[in-house]
C-alpha cells in the first residue's frame, strides 16, 4: 500500500507539490509529536504542519471541540454570520492580543489561508491611508497570491525592500546591536529621502521571526525602533504572525517580546487548531472601508473556530508559552554545540520552539576546530569524565533538558602541553569541551572571515538522514540551507532529547560524508560524546 500510494501521487498530483518530494511517507495515524506511516514506521514530527499544530496531532481538547460542533447540529458553513461558535472564538482571541491592540481591535475573517489575510491587510491599509506603496524586508515571505507575491518583491509593485537585521549574514557585515541600528537608519533614510520620488507607503509589513527566510528573529530593540519610525510618519505597521503566533516563540504573539503594538496583525495557521482559518486583527480607526466590501466565501469555518478556541485557551491556561520559551532555550543552547563541533554547521538560531540550523560549505573539513582538552582519541565514562590522549582531562556531568537553568552548567579543566586552563559555563550537552568551551579561537577566526556560502545540498542531506532516523524536519531560508525545527508546544523533555539526539546523529553522518567527499556513507564511528543507546526505531517507539 505504501509504495502504491506514493507512486500514484507522483503520477496524479501537480509538480508544484513541495513537502511530499522530500518526505516520502504516507501518514495513517498521528498523536502528539508522533506520526505512524503506512509502512509501520514511526516518526517524530518537528514540522508540525508548517508550525500549525501547536498542540501536536489530534490533541484531545481539539478533537472534543470538533465533535461538539458536529454533534450539536450547528451549521458547518455560515459565511460571515454571527454564531455562538464564532463569538466564543473572538472572545478568546481578544483575550490573548497585545493590550494596546485588544482595547480597540476589529477582526476580519477572510479566506482560509494566511496569504488571504495578507491580501486583506494590504487592501485595508491602502483603503485607510489612500496610498499604494508598501515597505517589506529582505527574506520576508508573506504568501503566494498575487498581492502576497507583490509583498515578496515583484519589481513593478511599488514595493521597497529594506534590510532585515541578523547576526550571521548581516547585510552590513557587522551584526549585533550595531547591525540592527544600521538597518533602522536605512529604513528612516528610505522613508524620508526627499529625492526618492516615492510618497510614504500605505504600510510596512514584517515578520517578528522570519520563518521561510531561515528562522531569523528580529532584535527587540530594532522592533521598537521600527515602531517609533512608523508611528512618527503615520505608516501602519503590519505584523505577520502566521507562523509565529499562539506561543510558538515563547510569547503568545512574537511582537510581545519587544512590547510593540502593531496596527495590524495577520493571523492564521495555529489559530485554527489544525484546521484552515485566517483572520486580520487591526486598530479600529483603520476600519474605513465601505460596508460590504468583503465577499469571501469561507470566512466562517465553524469547525476551525471551535478547534481554535480550544487551542487558544489550552495554550493560555496551561502556560505553554512559558514552556516553549524555557524548553526552546535549552534546545537552542544544546544545538549550538553542533556549530562548534562540525564545520558544516554555520549557525544555530531561533526563538522559543522555532529553531533553525544553517548548513554551509566546509571545504572538506569535518571539525569546526580543536578543543581545549583532548583529541578524538579520548574516552568518556558514564560519570562524564572525558580524557583526551595526551592533551588533558575534562571533568563534568551530563546536564540534560531537565537541568535547573536554560543551558546547564559544566566545569572544565585542561592540563598538559599546549592546553589552556580554565573553568566556565557551557551548554550542558554532555559533549567534550571541544563543543562547549574550547573553540573560542576557532570561532573568532570563523566570524572574522565572514559566513561561508550556504549549502542547500547539505541541508537536504541532513533532512534525509533525519528521516532515516525517524525525525521529520523541514528546510527554509532563501537557499533552503536551513534545517527548521517546529515541534508542538506539548513536546516532552524526553521527546526533545530524542529529537536532539537524532538531529545530532544526522548532522554527524552528513559531516563525515562531506569530509570524505562521498555521496553515501555508512553509520559514522561512534564518538564518546554521544553514545548510542538505542537504534533509531527503538528511540522512535520510546519517544512516541
Amino acid at each position: 500500500m505504501h509504495e502504491g500510494i506514493l507512486r500514484r501521487q507522483s503520477v496524479r498530483e501537480s509538480a508544484a507539490r513541495t513537502y511530499a518530494r522530500a518526505l516520502p511517507i504516507v501518514p495513517v495515524r498521528a498523536r502528539g509529536l508522533t506520526i505512524e506511516g503506512a509502512d509501520g514506521r514511526r516518526y517524530l514530527d518537528c514540522h508540525s504542519g508548517a508550525g500549525t499544530l501547536v498542540l501536536g496531532h489530534n490533541h484531545p481538547v481539539v478533537l472534543e471541540a470538533i465533535r461538539g460542533v458536529l454533534d450539536s447540529g450547528a451549521p458547518l458553513h455560515a459565511v460571515d454570520l454571527a454564531t455562538p461558535v464564532k463569538d466564543a472564538f473572538v472572545t478568546e482571541l481578544f483575550r490573548t492580543l497585545p493590550p494596546g491592540l485588544a482595547v480597540r481591535a476589529r477582526v476580519r475573517f477572510c479566506g482560509p489561508a494566511g496569504t488571504d489575510a495578507v491580501e486583506a491587510a494590504l487592501q485595508l491599509v491602502r483603503s485607510a491611508t489612500g496610498r499604494s506603496g508598501l515597505v517589506a524586508f529582505t527574506g520576508g515571505h508573506h504568501g503566494t497570491t498575487a498581492g502576497a507575491f507583490e509583498d515578496s518583491g515583484a519589481a513593478d509593485s511599488g514595493l521597497s525592500r529594506l534590510p532585515y537585521p541578523q547576526d550571521y549574514r548581516c547585510p552590513f557585515g557587522v551584526g549585533g546591536a550595531r547591525g540592527a541600528e544600521l538597518a533602522a537608519r536605512w529604513t528612516e533614510s528610505v522613508l524620508d529621502a526627499p529625492k526618492s520620488g516615492r510618497p510614504l507607503p500605505a504600510g510596512m509589513i514584517l515578520e517578528p521571526v522570519q520563518s521561510d527566510g531561515g528562522v531569523v528573529p528580529a532584535p527587540d530593540e530594532w522592533m521598537r525602533r521600527i515602531r517609533q519610525i512608523t508611528d512618527a510618519r503615520s505608516v501602519p505597521l503590519i505584523a505577520d504572525e502566521v507562523r509565529t503566533g499562539v506561543g510558538r516563540t515563547g510569547a503568545f504573539w512574537a511582537v510581545d517580546h519587544s512590547g510593540v503594538t502593531p496596527d495590524v496583525m495577520i493571523l492564521s495557521n495555529a489559530i485554527g487548531g489544525s484546521l484552515p482559518l485566517a483572520a486580520l486583527v487591526y486598530r479600529d480607526d483603520l476600519d474605513t472601508g465601505e460596508p460590504g466590501t468583503s465577499a469571501d466565501t469561507f470566512p466562517g469555518n465553524q469547525l476551525a473556530m471551535a478547534a481554535g478556541t480550544a487551542t487558544l485557551s489550552y495554550v493560555r491556561e496551561n502556560r505553554l508559552t512559558e514552556r516553549a520559551g524555557t524548553l526552546g532555550s535549552r534546545m537552542l543552547c544544546q544545538l549550538q554545540g553542533l556549530a562548534r563541533e562540525f564545520a558544516i554547521v554555520g549557525d544555530v538560531r531561533g526563538r522559543g520552539l522555532m529553531i533553525g540550523i544553517e548548513l554551509v560549505e566546509a571545504e572538506g573539513d569535518l571539525k569546526a576546530g580543536r578543543g581545549v582538552a583532548g583529541t578524538e582519541a579520548g574516552m568518556v565514562s558514564e560519570a562524564g569524565t572525558w580524557t583526551g590522549a595526551g592533551a588533558g582531562t575534562w571533568a563534568g556531568s551530563r546536564v540534560g533538558l531537565g537541568g535547573s537553568d536554560d543551558c546547564g552548567v559544566a566545569s572544565f579543566a585542561g592540563a598538559g602541553a599546549g592546553a589552556e586552563v580554565g573553568a566556565g559555563a557551557g551548554c550542558g550537552s554532555g559533549w567534550p569541551p571541544s563543543t562547549a568551551f574550547g573553540n573560542a579561537d576557532a570561532e573568532v577566526g570563523r566570524l572574522a572571515a565572514g559566513p561561508r556560502p550556504a549549502a542547500p545540498e547539505l541541508a537536504a542531506a541532513v533532512q534525509r538522514e533525519c528521516l532515516r532516523r525517524g525525525l521529520i524536519v523541514a528546510l527554509s531560508g532563501r537557499d533552503l540551507s536551513v534545517v527548521q525545527l517546529l515541534p508542538p508546544l506539548t513536546i516532552t523533555d524526553g521527546q526533545a532529547a530524542a529529537v536532539l539526539d537524532r538531529l545530532a546523529d544526522a548532522v554527524e553522518a552528513v559531516a563525515w560524508n562531506h569530509a570524505r567527499g562521498e555521496k553515501t556513507h555508512p553509520q559514522p564511528p561512534q564518538h564518546p560524546q554521544r553514545p548510542q543507546t538505542a537504534r533509531p526505531r527503538d528511540r522512535a517507539e520510546r519517544a512516541g
